[in-house]
């Protein structure tokens, strides 16, 4: 049965963004995707050494309300308009998005459909609490229902973050570690803003790679990543993005 993203992971209303459309298909057949539980371990038990970690984590990262780093965790919150492509753009140092590179903003948007075979799965099966269920303490999106009822592990949020890092550091090589900080970031996003464990984070980098991977085995996206290639070469020549951080 296929599935809306649940509201967290659009772009939220206070950013005051275009509205979320849904993003065009995906590249893979069904029953073509990697299994997404057999690819990971059970999250942390309740009690055990990782998960109080972890609690603890979620406790102290809620003295970041308010600050840089809260802010930057609310716009990571776009998987679709113009924040999510901002990010990436200054870590690429290429302007991305559909006006200058079309094909590779729906291949990027195309991954979202994509990744939702790998990640649901898990979530369904662990039916893992998110951090932010029992309690009141302050998170970067709204709380409605969708915290309550959608499985916490792994993050399809931060999945398809870092899918797309690899797949932009493979397009602008030279920026690479720009790149793969930034998909990092994006995910650690997720538990800053007290929606998702760091072990739901982390095992969504695990999908990301098997999704990527896999992905190259398949002529359409193949075609696309050929085309996107010469789209972030055409890009460098209208110079670097702006309102980047040390701009």
């Amino acid at each position: 049965m296929k599935r809306s993203l649940p509201p967290g992971l659009l772009v939220i209303a206070a950013l005051a963004l275009s509205a979320w459309t849904e993003p065009p298909k995906g590249y893979l057949p069904d029953g073509a995707h990697p299994d997404g539980r057999r690819l990971l371990p059970p999250p942390p038990e309740i009690g055990s050494a990782t998960w109080t970690v972890e609690q603890a984590q979620f406790e102290a990262t809620r003295a970041l309300e308010g600050s840089p780093r809260w802010a930057q965790a609310i716009r990571d919150t776009d998987l679709s308009g113009e924040e999510a492509f901002r990010g990436f753009s200054c870590a690429a140092g290429v302007r991305l998005g559909p006006d200058t590179t079309p094909v590779l903003a729906k291949m990027l948007l195309r991954l979202i459909h994509d990744g939702r075979p790998l990640y649901n799965p898990p979530k369904d099966f662990y039916a893992r609490k998110r951090p932010a269920v029992g309690n009141t303490a302050p998170i970067c999106v709204p709380r409605e229902p969708w915290i309550e009822t959608n499985g916490s592990y792994p993050s399809g949020h931060a999945m398809i973050g870092y899918s797309w890092s690899l797949i932009l550091a493979e397009l602008a090589p030279d920026r690479a570690t720009e790149l793969i900080i930034r998909g990092r970031d994006f995910g650690d996003s997720r538990a800053i803003c007290g929606v998702h464990w760091q072990s739901d984070v982390e095992a969504g980098r695990t999908l990301a790679t098997a999704l990527v991977a896999r992905l190259h085995a398949d002529p359409g996206f193949m075609a696309d990543l050929a085309t996107s290639r010469a789209e972030v070469e055409a890009a460098r020549k209208l110079g670097s993005p702006e309102g980047c951080p040390g701009a």
